[in-house]
């Protein structure tokens, strides 16, 4: 994820501030493909600090190791000490399993809506219409693989 500026806190002469003194909202691009197919590189999110947090939310977080980076992961449990983290794309890491539990004091915002650019080659009538229909999406947990359906199925379906 590109590196945001410090979240701007509050003053008294700001109202319309969130809680602890954050701007709720924030927007922040993507960079790298932890999160594919939810999130691609160069996507652009909107965010707000200090929501709940639930399981299958997608979070922005302060990595654990190096805490002037900023990462964008799936919160999948709460576990003792925090979070437990995972990437979209199982072969990327960089999540929980490499760093465990995230400290709860390092989970920010919670990301609200994807926006996805027009890309260069989607000039063309028909990539503009895919673009329109998908540009804008919030962002929520993945759809569990019914039990039902075999992979054979799913694979056919595409």
């Amino acid at each position: 994820m590109r590196e945001v500026p410090e979240v701007p806190e509050r003053t008294d002469d700001q109202p319309g501030r969130g809680p602890a003194g954050r701007v709720p909202f924030q927007v922040v691009e993507v960079t790298g493909p932890s999160m594919v197919p939810t999130l691609h590189h160069g996507d652009w999110l909107l965010v707000q600090y200090g929501a709940p947090v639930r399981p299958g939310d997608v979070v922005i977080l302060r990595h654990p190791f190096q805490q002037d980076l900023l990462v964008v992961k799936r919160a999948v449990e709460r576990r003792d000490g925090g979070w437990w983290v995972l990437g979209d794309n199982r072969f990327a890491g960089g999540d929980s399993t490499d760093y465990g539990t995230v400290p709860e004091e390092l989970v920010l915002a919670r990301v609200r809506a994807r926006y996805r650019p027009l890309a260069k080659d989607q000039r063309s009538v028909r990539g503009v219409a895919v673009w329109a229909v998908s540009a804008l999406r919030p962002v929520s947990a993945p759809r569990p693989v019914s039990a039902a359906r075999s992979v054979s199925r799913r694979f056919r379906a595409r």
